[in-house]
């Protein structure tokens, strides 16, 4: 029988209309949404906005995500199928946390929104952004960082490795990673995450969930920051979490090793999915954002 995981996808996947054929299908999905507008006028508009600016600054971004990862792994689990494991990337780690029990979908918003006014706020401060690197051993794209005052921030896959900083240094060090024949793609994200960049955002985070009430999850769920289960709330790991590296192939692989052999990518695109059949190249692996695709996906797993 398979051990299934849910996987939630992160900022930069995000997409127009996310989540809304989710809401259209499903009455309790419909009702996070309107829970969601309630709390955060305009959350609607800015998913149907045909401006792409409007999705891509952090502060719509990550409420966004939040809805539609939460909308697809709500309707798998009305289908019947039901993860023994969690994870999210970044972002999709406060969604993976309320699926798994730690706090309440609406805590869970409320978090989310502060999230993304901080990070929204720290990245207007600098002029930097985020780039995956492609081809190169991490130690030759940690050297090359070190070099030109960037950070190695997202550890993805084998031979793929995300980096943070200032545009120009990130330009320079773009040519350095070419040179030592990698490949650099930028990354559809407003500022440069997981770094120091963001460490004000992180204390700040810190401080606005010091008074939040939050449990072990119910569902296992395991941290970017330490690619470990979180066995105790999760307050601390997820302020530090803006401003450390997602682990996220250390992550799969103790999944993995925890007896997972079935990812289902849950929310927008397929990322987490091609970034997991690269690390381990033996499991089965799915993704779902739309009510037909999760129909699919449930019929296949539960054979």
């Amino acid at each position: 029988m398979s051990v299934i995981a849910f996987v939630f996808s992160g900022q930069g996947a995000q997409r127009r209309g996310m989540g809304l054929d989710f809401a259209a299908a499903d009455p309790e999905i419909a009702r996070l949404f309107h829970m969601a507008e309630t709390l955060r006028p305009g959350t609607l508009d800015n998913l149907k906005s045909e401006d792409p600016g409007v999705l891509k600054a952090t502060e719509n971004t990550q409420p966004g995500l939040y809805l539609a990862d939460l909308a697809a792994a709500i309707y798998l689990q009305n289908l019947g199928i039901c993860p023994s494991a969690l994870a999210g990337f970044s972002l999709g780690e406060l969604p993976a946390l309320a699926f798994g029990g730690a706090f309440s979908r609406e805590e869970g918003f409320r978090m989310v929104c502060r999230r993304g006014e901080l990070m929204g706020r720290e990245a207007k401060k600098s002029d930097a952004g985020m780039a995956a690197v492609l081809r190169l051993e991490n130690g030759t794209v940690e050297a090359i960082c070190r070099e030109h005052g960037v950070y190695p921030v997202n550890y993805n896959s084998p031979g793929q490795l995300v980096v943070s900083g200032e545009k120009a240094a990130l330009a320079a060090a773009t040519e350095a990673f070419k040179a030592a024949g990698g490949r650099v793609m930028p990354l559809a994200v407003s500022g440069a995450f997981h770094s120091p960049y963001m460490s004000k955002a992180a204390e700040d985070f810190g401080s606005y969930l010091s008074d939040k009430t939050s449990v072990t999850p119910i569902i296992p769920v395991y941290a970017n920051a330490t690619a470990r289960p979180y066995y105790a709330p999760p307050h601390l790991t997820l302020a530090s979490q803006i401003d450390h590296p997602v682990l996220w192939e250390q992550t799969v692989r103790e999944m993995s090793r925890s007896g997972v052999d079935t990812f289902i990518e849950v929310g927008v695109g397929s990322t987490l999915a091609k970034l997991i059949s690269k690390t381990l190249p033996g499991a089965a692996v799915y993704s779902v954002e739309s009510p037909e695709g999760a129909k699919a996906v449930a019929r296949e797993v539960a054979g």
